[in-house]
Order: structure tokens, then C-alpha cells, then sequence
């Protein structure tokens, strides 16, 4: 998937395009269900971030992105260290797939997201004694229900 970075911040392109930078580049999570108190933030830093008031814990992690194919749907891939449980509890206390906010910032400004994906879920979700994995996907719209509504005459009088 390509992204046009042209009105993006010269430092977040600097930092892309050289061959050497001083700059960090950081991935954040966020994990969010209504069944969970907070949040779940996570940062792909060595040390624990704060980004717009919300705090990143450092939780080593791997994100695959899902591509965009031609046809069909593909999904992501997303494997967390279980280093301290707290993954695996709250994983346990969700009723249903939660949702998954991905940003990207640079270390000397995190409030300041470059980039921005909404909307993923999370599915197939596994654990063991060392990571928690997961498939990323899309809700897409070809599992909504066409057309939205039934056709009945209490709905559409004028119709019947």
C-alpha cells in the first residue's frame, strides 16, 4: 500500500529518507474494547511513551499491516511479548473482537502523529507463556447486509 507523504513534516521524511538519523521513529498501539477499563497502549520505544496524554508502555511487539491485493481480503499480523500478563487478563475480560488504533510519531515529538490507521480488529486471538498473537483485519462492507432495511409496508407505505 503506497502512502503520499508530500504534506507530511520534513522531519518524519528526513528521518524515512536518510541514511542515518538520531530521530526514532515510534509505533503506537492502542487496544480498546467497551469491556475493558482502559485502554491497552503500547509503544514499539524501549521505554514507555507519552503521546497527546494518553501513556505508551514499552511492550516489545512485531505489525504486519495487511496489504491490498487485487482481489479478495488479506489480514495483518500482530505478536506482542507477554511480558507481564497484563495482555493476556485483559484479552480474557473481552467479549468480542477489540479495536486497534495504529500511529506513528517521531520520538523527539510525540503528539505530533504523522500517520494514522483506525478501524482494525483484532481476530484469532492465541496466547501462550511468551506472546500474545493475533490476525489485524478490516471490517469490510461486503459483510453488511444489502439493502439495509426489509421492504414492508408498515416501513414504506407509499410503496404497497
Amino acid at each position: 500500500m503506497s502512502r503520499d507523504l508530500g504534506a507530511t513534516d520534513n522531519n518524519l521524511l528526513a528521518a524515512l529518507a536518510g541514511q542515518e538519523t538520531s530521530e526514532a521513529i515510534l509505533v503506537l498501539l492502542t487496544i480498546d474494547h467497551a469491556d475493558l477499563a482502559t485502554p491497552l497502549r503500547v509503544t514499539s520505544d524501549a521505554v514507555s511513551t507519552t503521546s497527546n496524554s494518553n501513556t505508551f508502555l514499552a511492550y516489545p511487539f512485531n505489525l504486519t499491516l495487511p496489504d491490498d491485493p487485487d482481489s479478495g481480503f488479506s489480514s495483518g499480523k500482530l505478536t506482542i511479548d507477554n511480558v507481564s500478563r497484563d495482555i493476556v487478563v485483559a484479552i480474557r475480560q473481552i467479549s468480542s473482537p477489540p479495536t486497534v488504533t495504529i500511529q506513528v510519531v517521531l520520538g523527539s515529538d510525540p503528539d505530533n502523529v504523522y500517520v494514522e490507521f483506525t478501524d482494525f480488529k483484532l481476530s484469532n486471538i492465541q496466547y501462550d507463556a511468551l506472546t500474545v498473537t493475533a490476525s489485524l483485519v478490516l471490517d469490510h462492507f461486503i459483510n453488511e447486509p444489502y439493502p439495509g432495511t426489509r421492504f414492508r409496508p408498515s416501513n414504506f407505505p407509499g410503496m404497497f
